[in-house]
């Protein structure tokens, strides 16, 4: 449930869209268009759907269950750490302290009404290379009891994570291509070499997790993508292809670090 504005007090509208105020002051505009027998039964039954749904229900259906079963995931909270040596720590301290009473438990104000987040689950993630937790204010600190620190991605999990989501990046490439009549043929074995090429990037450059094998499939298919609309033809990707492609620049530290 998307949130139009945190703070507190208010009359529980903070944020709300001033369209929905004003819909039923403003007369609707009418278009005609002229549709099937079979699209006109189904647009009258969205209709009669439609004026079932208790929307006022709604909102407070979904606000309860915000509240009681909510999960707020919180990214890059080392960003607002506070540093020695910086200027900005007291900026970085203040959005701690804005942070501080939504974590705790309060009531914030949403484009649906009031949202009471006292128990709501907060995850919070952070690189902390630059940092640590304990740059956190206290306060902060305590409301994070639980810390697990996570392992850096292997081979395999790059290979996972490169052929199984739904939108993986290889499927995505393949699409591309196949869209200028190019059909790729991406073996096993060449997926386990641009693995195994992006893991070796990250733990001899800097480790920047998944986002090396956007670098890396950019640096491999560049050539294809290029001559696609001339190649028109199905495109073998193997071992050997991706070795010749990449294997001189990812044992290189120099071109790696501006290449991949």
């Amino acid at each position: 449930m998307p949130i139009g504005m945190l703070g507190g007090g208010g009359d529980g509208m903070g944020g709300g869209d001033m369209s929905e105020m004003l819909s039923g002051l403003m007369p609707k505009k009418k278009a005609q268009k002229r549709v099937t027998v079979s699209d006109a039964r189904r647009i009258f039954a969205q209709e009669e759907e439609a004026k079932l749904i208790d929307m006022d229900a709604v909102k407070r259906e979904a606000l309860r269950r915000a509240g009681e079963r909510g999960i707020i995931f919180i990214d890059e909270i080392d960003k607002i750490a506070t540093r020695e040596g910086r200027g900005s720590d007291v900026s970085r301290e203040g959005v701690q302290r804005d942070i501080l009473p939504i974590v705790e438990g309060s009531t914030v104000n949403t484009k649906y009404g009031q949202l009471a987040t006292d128990h709501v689950l907060f995850i919070a993630a952070g690189a902390f290379h630059m940092s640590k937790p304990s740059d956190l204010i206290p306060e902060l600190q305590g409301r994070f009891p639980i810390r697990v620190e996570l392992d850096s991605l292997t081979a395999a999990d790059f290979e996972t994570i490169l052929t199984q989501p739904k939108n993986a990046l290889i499927t995505q490439y393949t699409a591309l291509l196949a869209a200028d009549g190019v059909r790729l043929d991406i073996r096993p074995e060449a997926i386990a070499t641009i693995a195994r090429i992006a893991t070796e990037v990250n733990e001899r450059d800097e480790n920047i997790g998944a986002r090396r094998l956007h670098t890396v499939l950019e640096r491999l298919f560049e050539e294809i993508g290029f001559a696609a609309p001339e190649i028109a033809e199905a495109v073998t990707i193997d071992d050997r292809y991706v070795t010749e492609r990449l294997g001189a620049i990812a044992a290189s530290a120099d071109l790696s670090n501006f290449i991949l």
